[in-house]
C-alpha cells in the first residue's frame, strides 16, 4: 500500500503529462490560483476525436473555466468550481490517445536514453511492458487494473524489475555520444530475442503479483459491500415477510387491511431477488483472470560512467568509487542511528522504491501502528555544496510528504558528520523533461533537524 501510495499518478505524473501534451497539442492553458488552470481554447482536433473514441455522455468542451489535478481544488471559495483531470476524464483520455496514436511507434521503434546517476559500465535494454487484469464473466469483460511495468536485461541475459518509472530519470544521448557506443548497437547481445526473456520475467514475476494484488482488493471490497448489502436487504425481507403473516392473519380474521397479503409476499420476493443478484454481481466481481503481458517500448540505456570511461575521464572510475563508499558510509550511519531509536529497520534501495531506508517505529500502547518512515539518504564528501535528487525521488516525496525523510550525511574520509534530516524537502516537481535537479547544500542543511523518535 505505501509502495502504491508513493507512486500514484495523481497529481504530480498526471500534471506534468497533460500540461506538456496539452500544450503539444496546440492547447492553451493558463494557470490562475495556486493549482488551478483556465483552459480558454481545446483545439478542434481534441474535440473531434472524443467524438470518436467518447465512452461517457461528459463530451470535451470547447474551453473549461477552471481545470485541477487535486481533489481540494476543485471548490475554491470565491471562485468558479474547477473540473478535476484524472485518468478517466474526457479530456485526458483524448488527450493521450492522440497522443498515443501520433507516437505509439517510437515506442516500438526504441531509443538510445543515457542514465546521468549510474557510475557503472554495463549498457542494458529497458523494456515497458502492458498488462492488464481483466473481469472474468460478461460477454464484454471490462479491465479491472492496467498497469505499465519495466523490465531491464543486461547483457549477460539477467533480467529483473526496473522499478515502477525509470524512464523519467533517463536522458537522450546527444549525437557525440552516441558515435562513443555504435559498438554496443551492433553488439551480437543487444540482436538476440530479448523479447522472450522479458517476457518470461514479466510472466513469472510482475504479472502474479500484480493479479494478486488485484483479485485481494476486489475481493475484500466485495466482502465488505455484500456484508452491507446483506444487513440492508435481510432486515428489509424478514420486515415484510412479519408484515406478511400479520396480513394473512388480519384477512382470516375476517378484517379488511389496507394492504393485501399478496402486495407484502411480492414485495418480500423482489427483495430476494435482488439480493441474490447483489451476491451474483459480488461473486463475478472477484473473479479475474490476467491477460498476456504485452511490449509496448523498449531503450538501450547506457550508463553515463561507461560514457566517462569512453571519453577518457582518468578520475571519473575513482570519483564512481568514492561516491559508492560515500554512499555506504551515509546508509550504515542513518540506519544505525534509526535502530537506536528502536525502530525496524530494512534497506530497500534495491527494491527502486523511491526512497532508501523504511524504518518502523514500535506500536503505540493500545496496539495501533504508527506510520513508517520512509527515508532517502545523501552522502555527500564534506566540501561539496550541492546535492543531486532524481525526477523520481522528488515526486515519491511530494506524494508521500507526511512520511518522506531527506537525510542528509557529510562523510569526511572515515569520519561523518550527521545524520541531518529534512522534513518536506521539495516544493514542487521538477518541469517536464528534466531529469534530475541539483539542490544548494547549505539550504537543506538550514532547513534540516536533528533526528529523533518523533522527528
Amino acid at each position: 500500500m505505501e509502495k502504491a501510495e508513493a507512486r500514484k499518478l495523481q497529481p504530480y505524473f498526471i500534471r506534468a503529462f497533460f500540461t506538456e501534451a496539452f500544450q503539444n497539442l496546440s492547447g492553451e492553458m493558463r494557470p490562475r490560483e495556486s493549482g488551478r488552470f483556465e483552459v480558454r481554447h481545446v483545439p478542434a482536433a481534441i474535440r473531434e476525436r472524443d467524438r470518436v473514441i467518447g465512452e461517457s455522455r461528459t463530451p470535451v468542451l470547447k474551453k473549461y473555466e477552471r481545470i485541477c489535478f487535486e481533489k481540494h481544488l476543485v471548490r475554491v471559495h470565491g471562485k468558479p468550481m474547477a473540473d478535476l483531470i484524472h485518468p478517466g476524464h474526457p479530456l485526458m483520455q483524448t488527450t493521450t490517445d492522440l497522443m498515443l496514436s501520433a507516437h505509439r511507434s517510437k515506442l516500438k521503434q526504441g531509443a538510445v536514453l543515457v542514465d546521468p546517476n549510474n557510475d557503472g559500465l554495463e549498457p542494458r535494454i529497458l523494456f515497458m511492458v502492458d498488462n492488464s487484469v481483466r473481469e472474468a464473466d460478461g460477454d464484454q469483460p471490462r479491465v479491472a487494473s492496467r498497469r505499465l511495468q519495466f523490465v531491464e536485461i543486461d547483457q549477460h541475459g539477467n533480467a529483473y524489475h526496473a522499478g515502477w518509472a525509470p524512464h523519467l530519470d533517463l536522458q537522450p544521448i546527444d549525437d557525440y555520444d552516441l558515435k562513443l557506443v555504435q559498438d554496443i548497437l551492433n553488439a551480437p547481445w543487444i540482436s538476440a530475442d530479448l523479447e522472450s526473456l522479458e517476457l518470461n520475467h514479466a510472466s513469472q514475476n510482475l504479472v502474479p503479483e500484480h493479479y494478486q494484488e488485484v483479485k485481494t482488493r476486489r475481493e475484500r471490497q466485495a466482502d465488505k459491500v455484500l456484508a452491507a448489502v446483506n444487513e440492508r436487504l435481510v432486515k428489509e425481507i424478514n420486515y415484510w415477510s412479519d408484515r406478511y403473516i400479520k396480513l394473512s392473519d388480519d384477512v382470516a380474521a375476517g378484517k379488511q387491511p389496507r394492504m393485501q397479503p399478496e402486495m407484502a409476499r411480492r414485495r418480500v420476493d423482489e427483495l430476494t431477488e435482488r439480493l441474490n443478484q447483489r451476491k451474483r454481481e459480488l461473486e463475478a466481481m472477484k473473479n479475474v483472470v490476467s491477460s498476456t503481458p504485452v511490449v509496448i517500448g523498449g531503450a538501450l540505456v547506457i550508463p553515463q560512467g561507461l560514457l566517462a570511461q569512453r571519453k577518457g575521464e582518468t578520475t571519473f572510475c575513482a570519483d564512481a568509487e568514492a561516491r559508492s563508499r560515500i554512499e555506504t558510509i551515509a546508509m550504515n550511519a542513518v540506519m544505525e542511528i534509526e535502530r537506536g531509536f528502536g525502530h525496524i529497520v530494512k534497506d530497500v534501495s534495491a527494491e527502486k522504491c523511491g526512497w532508501d531506508i523504511t524504518a518502523r517505529p514500535p506500536t503505540n500502547p493500545d496496539g495501533s501502528l504508527k506510520p513508517d518512515r520512509h527515508i532517502e539518504v545523501k552522502g555527500r564528501a564534506k566540501g561539496q555544496n550541492t546535492i543531486t535528487v532524481s525526477r523520481n525521488e522528488i515526486i515519491y516525496g511530494l506524494n508521500q510528504v507526511d512520511k518522506f525523510i531527506l537525510a542528509i550525511v557529510i562523510v569526511d574520509g572515515d569520519n561523518f558528520e550527521g545524520p541531518y534530516y529534512v522534513k518536506n524537502p521539495f516544493t514542487q516537481e521538477p518541469d517536464f523533461g528534466v531529469a534530475s535537479i541539483n539542490y544548494d547544500l547549505d539550504q537543506l542543511l538550514a532547513k534540516s533537524m536533528q533526528p529523533g523518535p518523533a522527528t
